[in-house]
């Protein structure tokens, strides 16, 4: 009876082990991206699939920072969105809808980043209150209409949270407390910027590449 407990824990254990050990992350192509070397990236307006309104322009106007730090020139946003609107083009996923090569033939750009944003707010669980920000992207050659690099990322406020001193009940006075200020206040903005730097850094893994304008360009 013993051996077949110890042979159950063991086998248990291994099983543990094994779902424990996180699947290696499998490698991006960037065959495409290589060939292309875009120098100019136009960012269009996130889809949002949220249902907070805010978030579509929360993320568009995070994003150039990162794309520029990496070493690409971005056309600047306002302009771009100004330029859209002038044409009745408000909506993102009629904007999204536009062919690449016609976005090539207004805009100018090498390339164009396409994003959407799955999660946008506060999540309330019963002990916890946090903002979630979610999107993932595309980078799509507007010559060729081919994509040439795709990723996600997520930021929470809970990350920095630590409501383990005060037990249960300070538990929930927190979350309750996060929760009114996440309502009165846009959070969310915040933790898009951090979105932002996850989603397009060069330092993640399968991050997006080093651009012309960086020291480090070709060295990816």
């Amino acid at each position: 009876m013993l051996e077949k407990i110890l042979k159950s824990f063991v086998c248990l254990s291994l099983a543990v082990l094994a779902a424990g050990c996180a699947a290696p992350v499998k490698q991006l192509d960037y065959t495409a991206f290589k060939q292309s070397r875009p120098k100019s990236i136009l960012i269009l307006p996130p889809l949002n699939e949220s249902p907070d309104v805010k978030a579509t322009y929360s993320m568009l106007s995070q994003m150039s920072y990162p794309l520029a730090e990496a070493g690409y020139y971005v056309l600047p946003v306002a302009l771009v969105d100004e330029t859209l609107k002038q044409n009745g083009m408000t909506a993102a996923d009629d904007i999204h809808a536009i062919a690449p090569a016609k976005l090539q033939e207004i805009f100018g750009a090498d390339a164009a980043l396409y994003v959407t944003v799955s999660k946008y707010g506060s999540v309330y669980t019963v002990i916890n209150s946090a903002v979630v920000v979610t999107a993932n992207a595309k980078l799509i050659d507007l010559k060729s209409g081919e994509l040439l690099w795709s990723g996600s990322a997520s930021a929470s406020s809970a990350e920095a949270n630590n409501n383990s001193g005060g037990g249960l009940i300070g538990a929930l006075v927190a979350a309750a407390v996060n929760q009114i200020v996440n309502s009165v206040s846009d959070r969310g903005h915040d933790i898009a910027a951090l979105t932002s730097q996850r989603l397009l850094s060069t330092r993640q893994p399968n991050g997006i590449l080093y651009g012309p304008h960086s020291p480090k360009y070709g060295t990816d």
